[in-house]
């Protein structure tokens, strides 16, 4: 029973950093209706800054910075590349953002080579145990952490005026330009938004027992693509659903891989991608996304 319990937390916590990373995803299709193919090397940007300034700058400055970097990039890719291209077909500007990632996560792997960097992380690798459960102490701040974060983000998205833009935006952006909203603005701060999350997941994403920050990092972020697919890429609630299911589907299918040889192995990395596909083939715009209709 222990090791269920400790599976169910562990998949919890890493399900939240999951609906981080698909927060990131929702916000800036909520603001520009572009599935952004290049997240995964804002998180990567994030990360990286984070673990090469830890020992000069102490953590959590190099976390800020880290943060800051992120969402400084983010804002860069929409005012230099996507604001600037010159189509408004939201199938091309996805295309032009895996360009982009392509090119920030190649000189990104270049920089990092065969490293595995640390993140200098104050929790390191202690371990917390509670009525015969053991929890790495990292994995219940990855819990906490995006909790708050989720937390305030809806709670700015529902009472604050940024949020009244970006539902206005979302909704119609036509009409909510003409009512006097920025959707440049909007638009700009949904992609600073969106990298300086994708930073904090890094951090969780990298620290015990993951041994740190690798090449790889990036492909571990793409995980969290199925948390907004099958949530719903247009709904925040969706992300926050979405990856929840996705940490608890990844964490007890490789938990009970041992009783699950028939399936092959390696079956708790493929399971998230084969829960998005049977969700999606019930609702195809996902567990809370909007369904479009169209007049005939």
């Amino acid at each position: 029973m222990s090791t269920f319990i400790e599976l169910v937390i562990n998949g919890l916590s890493m399900g939240a950093v999951y609906a981080l990373i698909a927060l990131g995803f929702v916000i800036i299709f909520k603001a520009t209706e572009v599935v952004n193919f290049a997240h995964a090397s804002l998180l990567l940007v994030g990360g990286f800054i984070t673990a090469k300034l830890h020992e000069q700058l102490g953590f959590w400055l190099a976390l800020a910075a880290g943060i800051a970097g992120a969402a400084l990039i983010g804002a860069l890719v929409e005012a230099l590349v996507l604001r600037r291209a010159r189509t408004e077909n939201h199938a091309v500007l996805a295309i032009v953002t895996i360009g982009i990632d392509i090119v920030l996560t190649t000189e990104l792997t270049r920089q990092i080579g065969t490293e595995v960097l640390s993140m200098g992380d104050p929790w390191k690798n202690q371990i917390v145990t509670i009525g015969g459960v053991s929890i790495a102490q990292t994995r219940i701040a990855a819990l906490l952490v995006a909790a708050l974060l989720i937390t305030a983000f809806l709670l700015a998205f529902r009472y604050t005026s940024w949020g009244v833009a970006m539902r206005a935006a979302a909704e119609d952006g036509e009409t909510a330009a003409l009512m006097g909203i920025r959707l440049r603005r909007v638009s700009l701060t949904a992609w600073a938004i969106a990298g300086g999350l994708a930073a904090v997941a890094a951090l969780f994403l990298t620290v015990f027992p993951t041994p740190g920050l690798d090449r790889s990092t990036s492909y571990a972020a793409m995980k969290a693509f199925p948390a907004a697919i099958l949530g719903g890429l247009d709904s925040t609630t969706g992300a926050l659903a979405g990856g929840l299911i996705i940490g608890l589907t990844e964490s007890l299918v490789t938990g009970y891989q041992g009783d699950l040889t028939f399936l092959g192995r390696g079956i708790g990395e493929v399971a998230p991608f084969v829960v998005m596909i049977v969700i999606l083939l019930i609702r195809p715009a996902g567990l809370f996304g909007t369904r479009e209709l169209t007049r005939v």
